[in-house]
């Protein structure tokens, strides 16, 4: 009896009390190591838009990941360690040799349950709240630690340097456009985000990354007015066009000298005739030039992104497409720029525009050649390849290495290809099918 009490004083009591504080705090360097990594830099922005002090401290300590965590492993490490050996000796002196194993045993169930998946557990379901709460003390630990933080991370350097292999402190490990895309990704695979939702979105991210060459039409399909056809000519011609703004060219379709817009040439028609002594005669000596805005000219090379902006800076919605030698290579418009977002804008001067992409009974579909690839992919959720080609035909030319003629069968990336129409040099029409 007098052994037993002698075993349980003060120190035996004093020793437990703190090996159960030291879990706790074990327990809190790794719900808070997983909190501050786990939470989303967007919703503590937006926290601490609304006030939140916690969430304006979360994401300053968070700037820096490699200081965070080194801190908060030091702190973690240090009470774990300290933890187990007062275990350790705590047993040692009750149990004897025999105590050393047991301590394992105990310590690693301890340290398993209550400072490391039931603290982790939380933090993951609460990131966001869980890295308010928490940033204060973090704050005040990474301040503590951060002479001997910036030690370790010198020597971590020196090490990985000596094996060829180098930091950069200020780097990200994702960039927020990678970080977004793959998170509309995740959450399409997963259902949580519908198929419209997710190519808008990534639609909208792919903008500063893709050409106006990508998307623009193809002179061979541009429609355009000859400044030297008769006045009654050229405004027939714009009342059947289902465009409102058509290039004028003069002598030859690579000299445009303007464009005109529907509306304008209709009021300056209107004004010829609408006179007290005006007679349809008054029309032989309209001059198109007249009315016809300046062209703009852009280089194939501009990417969507900075013409959109270019568009709205100007107010203006067409834009004629060049080479680097100054040859036109087509045109493309706002609404061109506008559909890579939200898809096919169809109106009523559109009638073919609606289900244009089919599938035929077996399983095939006939598209046209000039299909962009990116269009298709978006469409049918394929993965054909746009990085050599933009439009199917080019895609088909450039795999086969030669201009098939029509009835030539090809199978490419897993998909059949065969050459239905062929004009000149133009594959205009293509029966695709998956292999699978």
């Amino acid at each position: 009896m007098e052994a037993a009490t002698q075993i349980l004083d003060s120190a035996f009591w004093i020793t437990t009390g703190a090996i159960f504080a030291l879990l706790i705090l074990s327990g809190f360097f790794s719900g808070s190591e997983t909190a501050l990594t786990a939470a989303s830099r967007g919703k503590l922005r937006t926290q601490a838009d609304k006030g939140s002090r916690g969430a304006k401290r979360a994401l300053k300590i968070t700037e820096d990941n490699e200081r965070l965590i080194g801190s908060v492993l030091l702190g973690n490490n240090l009470v774990n360690i300290l933890a187990t050996s007062l275990t350790t000796a705590l047993f040692t002196r009750l149990f004897g040799e025999s105590g050393v194993a047991l301590a394992t045993l105990v310590m690693t169930v301890l340290v398993l349950i209550f400072a490391e998946v039931l603290p982790k557990t939380y933090a993951i379901t609460n990131a966001e709240t869980a890295a308010s709460r928490v940033s204060g003390p973090i704050s005040v630990i990474i301040m503590i630690f951060a002479p001997i933080v910036t030690l370790v991370r010198w020597l971590v350097r020196r090490v990985l340097r000596v094996f060829g292999v180098q930091t950069d402190p200020d780097s990200h490990i994702l960039a927020v456009r990678e970080e977004i895309a793959g998170a509309i990704a995740l959450g399409h695979s997963e259902g949580v985000v519908e198929k419209e939702d997710r190519d808008r979105i990534l639609g909208a991210l792919d903008l500063s990354e893709r050409t106006v060459e990508e998307i623009m039409l193809h002179r061979s399909g541009i429609e355009m007015i000859n400044a030297d056809d008769d006045p009654s000519q050229i405004l027939t011609q714009c009342l059947e066009s289902a465009h409102t703004r058509l290039p004028v060219f003069k002598d030859n379709p690579e000299n445009i000298i303007g464009v005109i817009h529907a509306k304008d040439l209709a009021r300056t028609m209107y004004r010829k005739v609408s006179g007290p002594d005006a007679s349809l005669d008054d029309l032989k000596t309209f001059d198109i030039q007249e009315v016809a805005m300046k062209p703009y000219f852009i280089p194939d090379t501009t990417s969507l992104d900075d013409q959109m902006r270019q568009f709205l800076r100007r107010r203006t919605h067409f834009a004629l497409v060049v080479d680097e030698y100054g040859s036109l290579e087509g045109l493309i418009t706002l609404e061109d720029i506008l559909e890579e977002i939200v898809g096919e804008i169809s109106d009523e001067f559109d009638p073919l525009a609606e289900g244009i992409i089919k599938p035929q009974e077996d399983g095939s579909y006939i598209l046209d050649g000039s299909m962009t690839i990116r269009d298709l992919n978006r469409a049918l959720d394929w993965a054909l390849p746009d990085q050599e080609a933009n439009t199917l035909a080019g895609l088909v030319i450039y795999d086969a290495q030669m201009i098939p003629t029509a009835g030539q069968v090809f199978s490419f990336h897993g998909y059949r290809f065969e050459v239905i129409e062929r004009q000149a040099n133009r594959l205009t029409k293509l029966r695709i099918k998956p292999l699978q």
